[in-house]
């Protein structure tokens, strides 16, 4: 035993920090203190060196940093697959609108929240950033389950259950702002939904309000070709043009799809610093286009990926979603290198970590950062043999391998169970909701955004 005392050891086969690229560590340990990463060693040598109150052998394992899923809308868990394979206009107008307008609710948004938070933990996740109504109920899910999450002010043009004014929704998101400001695990950032929903005098005010508050904004920004089309229209200008005129296009912007996009605004984004969160699979699924992934790389931009909800992905793994967004990268850009299995892991944590400001805390395995960490199994048939573990978890590994999750030190999963939360009451309480959806909810063409 070691003369050095700690909490908690963790020895795996491999352990990956992710910066620098390429790194591994071969038959390593990481071990804790009070939450934090004191030093990542080889496992000899932290026999020797600590004495811990808690050894995790993990030996045939991956330790990752925790992946940051930068789009979410939690509490739409509870509407996942109720509107599969219909144009996006269908999709929002006669199922999603209708079913948020008639349910909308602190019940609701609790228990589709304990719902995607589940899932995420379960498939390593730990942190993530929503938009949704209700974002205190979001913040206190967040905050009971243990998981570091960014929440979302949201803002919109648009009586809901949660706020009837511009004002409201502001002065509503500043009241929880203040509450959890010195939370080590809850951050709240500006979240209007979208260009198309919401006025220049409201965007005006949230880019005041975040230079003031050093707050990144997150929202949808070129989704589709649609949205650009009737932007023009009523605008005159493409969104992106109208974000650059009331001030946001800068580096505290986390813009959200960009699947159409003009040479002159990836140059503007890139020189203003701006981060763009790739929603693969949502993308995919909802016809909208694709991100020009490589473009921005290339040009610099902090690319980071997000799930979107689970109403239009249909899950929240951040596993598939890095295989997707390499394949679909390699597939548009037609090289087979582009966004290989390693930028994917980055794209899936510190570039996460990077867009929401969370980068000296979280993102990589360094000593005096939190001890957010993913570890998957590896000694599976479908992962063997093992040439290289970030190639294996990217391109072959599933969400289930994940074994367990630690957010500040804390096992939130421990053998594929979760150990803070209740699987069974939560499905319970997803099965009663879907009861009274189908029972009482029928197509209808009004409602809000989402």
């Amino acid at each position: 035993m070691g003369t050095e005392t700690i909490d908690t050891l963790i020895h795996a086969r491999w352990i990956v920090p992710v910066e620098p690229a390429g790194l591994v560590h071969d038959h390593a340990a990481i071990a804790i203190r009070q939450g934090r990463i004191v030093a990542v060693l080889p496992s000899a040598a932290a026999d020797d060196a600590y004495s811990a109150s808690e050894v995790i052998d993990r030996r045939d394992h991956l330790l990752v940093p925790g992946f940051v899923n930068c789009h979410t809308h939690a509490p739409m868990s509870l509407m996942r697959g109720m509107a599969d394979d219909q144009p996006l206009a269908d999709w929002l107008r006669k199922y999603i609108w209708p079913t948020e307008q008639k349910w909308m609710s602190p019940d609701f948004v609790r228990d589709g929240s304990q719902l995607a938070i589940a899932e995420m933990l379960l498939s390593g996740t730990t942190t993530f950033n929503d938009m949704y109504f209700f974002p205190d109920v979001v913040a206190k899910a967040a905050a009971q389950a243990g998981i570091r999450a960014c929440i979302g002010i949201i803002a919109i043009d648009k009586s809901t259950a949660w706020a009837d004014t511009g004002d409201e929704y502001i002065a509503k998101g500043l009241a929880l702002h203040d509450e959890y400001k010195r939370d080590p695990i809850i951050k709240v950032v500006f979240a209007p939904h979208a260009p198309y929903s919401v006025s220049n005098d409201l965007l005006k005010r949230i880019r005041k309000l975040s230079d003031q508050l050093e707050l990144p904004v997150h929202i949808h920004l070129h989704e589709t070709s649609t949205e650009i089309r009737d932007s023009i229209e009523q605008y005159g200008q493409r969104p992106f043009a109208r974000l650059e005129q009331v001030g946001l296009i800068n580096n505290l912007l986390l813009a959200v799809h960009m699947t159409q996009l003009t040479e002159d605004e990836i140059t503007t984004a890139a020189d203003n610093s701006v981060n763009v969160v790739h929603c693969p699979e949502s993308n995919l699924k909802l016809a909208s286009g694709f991100c020009p992934v490589g473009k921005l790389i290339n040009a610099g931009i902090n690319v980071a990926l997000g799930t979107d909800g689970a109403a239009s992905n249909n899950d929240l793994s951040m596993v598939g979603e890095m295989r997707t967004a390499a394949l679909l990268a390699k597939g548009v850009s037609g090289g087979s290198s582009r966004v290989d299995a390693w930028l994917a892991l980055q794209m899936a944590t510190l570039n996460g970590a990077r867009a929401l400001g969370l980068a000296d805390d979280v993102g990589t395995l360094d000593a005096g950062k939190w001890a957010d960490i993913t570890c998957i199994d590896l000694a599976r048939i479908n992962t063997q043999p093992v040439f290289d573990p970030v190639s294996q978890l990217v391109y072959a590994a599933s969400r289930d391998q994940v074994s367990d999750v630690w957010v500040g030190g804390r096992q939130l999963v421990a053998n594929g169970k979760l150990t803070r939360l209740d699987g069974n009451q939560i499905m319970e309480k997803a099965a009663a909701w879907h009861s009274r959806i189908v029972d009482e909810t029928a197509p209808s063409v009004s409602g809000t955004p989402s």
